[in-house]
């Protein structure tokens, strides 16, 4: 197997030339997917027959928390990587990534209370999931915290690395907490071995919003790396070349 492409990642350079191609159309794509998802989902999907208009939260709620958790796990595998290959933009991806989680699992909580009131008459109950994703929120601020006190940038990655890949033990709890507790939360909207439990006219735009996140996702964070890259390289030659280049409008 050829694992060229693998170390080439480790190459700030080739990482900020390859990522400024891929840019534009994932850009395009989020927007595109993020604003068709949201018209089908809360203009044209049917309403809930128990819930009515108030599940359409759905189409926010379900896609911050697929990423929430998502980025965590990206995030310790950066952590490995950083730790065993010793590639010094596995802590960029960890530290500019890390920001975009707390976010995401900020939303996920903010529309899953939302859409708790009305659900279950209550803003917050300690459920088993709902307290996963609390627990998960401060492993993100400690990442962050941890990656902001350290002022030697190795012993922070090692630091902020060592707790992304211990804190990623608590995803598993949030996915099986539905099933390993007896919780309010609903059990999973998708899964990959059994059919979704709700009409295609409903499950379609919400594929269409996670996807759209997901492509939301990787512009946002391929545009944090960039811009960190160019601080963190800003002595190299090709740096200084790049950026003459964009001032002169050459590609």
């Amino acid at each position: 197997m050829n694992w060229t492409w693998f170390h080439k990642l480790g190459s700030p350079k080739w990482f900020y030339e390859i990522s400024g191609r891929w840019l534009p159309w994932l850009g395009g794509a989020a927007i595109v997917l993020l604003l068709l998802g949201s018209v089908w989902g809360l203009a044209f999907a049917p309403q809930d027959y128990q819930q009515g208009n108030s599940f359409r939260i759905i189409y926010l709620h379900v896609p911050t928390a697929i990423l929430a958790q998502s980025i965590y796990v990206m995030l310790a595998v950066a952590g490995v990587v950083g730790l065993v290959w010793k590639m010094k933009l596995a802590d960029v991806a960890l530290q500019q990534a890390a920001p975009i989680g707390a976010w995401m699992t900020f939303l996920a909580l903010l529309t899953g209370a939302v859409w708790g009131k009305p659900t279950w008459g209550a803003w917050w109950v300690w459920d088993a999931r709902l307290t996963a994703m609390l627990i998960l929120l401060f492993l993100y601020f400690g990442i962050i915290a941890l990656g902001n006190a350290i002022s030697n940038r190795d012993s922070a990655a090692k630091a902020c690395a060592v707790l992304a890949i211990v804190g990623v033990v608590n995803i598993p709890i949030i996915k099986y907490s539905v099933e390993w507790w007896n919780t309010l939360h609903q059990p999973a909207t998708f899964k990959l071995t059994e059919k979704p439990a709700m009409p295609v006219e409903m499950w379609a735009p919400l594929l269409v919003m996670v996807i759209g996140f997901y492509c939301f996702l990787a512009a946002v964070l391929l545009m944090r790396m960039r811009l960190e890259i160019l601080k963190r390289e800003a002595r190299a030659s090709w740096v200084k070349t790049e950026l003459r280049a964009q001032v002169e409008g050459r590609p």
